[in-house]
């Protein structure tokens, strides 16, 4: 296993529509397992295959207080969503903001696991905003996105200044 390079906002690879996988393989395991180990050496709570500059409809997330309970979504797909949630999101590409997002409260999500098998998930709360925000990425969309033009702006100074201070 090995830990990913996250990408970071505004790289222009966020932006990249991931593609379906065709078939779960050995690759495509191993891509979870580098992905579940970038995520807890991170340390977050979903990370999503393009974060890491792989083009391809991954995600793996894990909310437990315990973090052993990795959830894994191949070709992931929102089947019914309900309810609005006004959460405050962070992201892993978009370290050291927090902004609130409105997304659906519950959803219904049909993936494949790691090892290729069709299942449907009912999730509320956290896993139901992570399952989202996740999603997006593999839309090629980032959280900062859904907010004004302004907060946008003063988001990418910001970054900008922080990454002025670490070079």
């Amino acid at each position: 296993m090995s830990i990913l390079r996250i990408l970071q906002y505004p790289d222009p690879r966020l932006h990249t529509l991931a593609k379906p996988v065709a078939a779960v393989n050995e690759q495509v395991r191993k891509l979870v397992a580098d992905m579940a180990e970038t995520l807890y050496a991170a340390p977050g709570v979903g990370l999503a295959a393009t974060q890491v500059d792989v083009h391809k409809q991954v995600i793996v997330i894990d909310i437990s207080e315990t973090r052993d309970q990795l959830h894994t979504f191949i070709n992931p797909e929102i089947l019914a969503s309900s309810g609005v949630s006004d959460c405050e999101e962070g992201c892993l590409s978009v370290p050291g903001i927090f902004e609130k997002v409105k997304r659906a409260e519950q959803v219904t999500v049909r993936a494949l696991d790691r090892e290729g098998k069709l299942f449907t998930l009912d999730a509320n709360g956290l896993l139901s905003v992570c399952i989202q925000h996740e999603i997006d990425h593999l839309k090629g969309k980032v959280f900062v996105e859904y907010l004004s033009r302004l907060k946008q702006a003063r988001i990418l100074n910001k970054l900008k200044k922080m990454q002025r201070k670490i070079m």
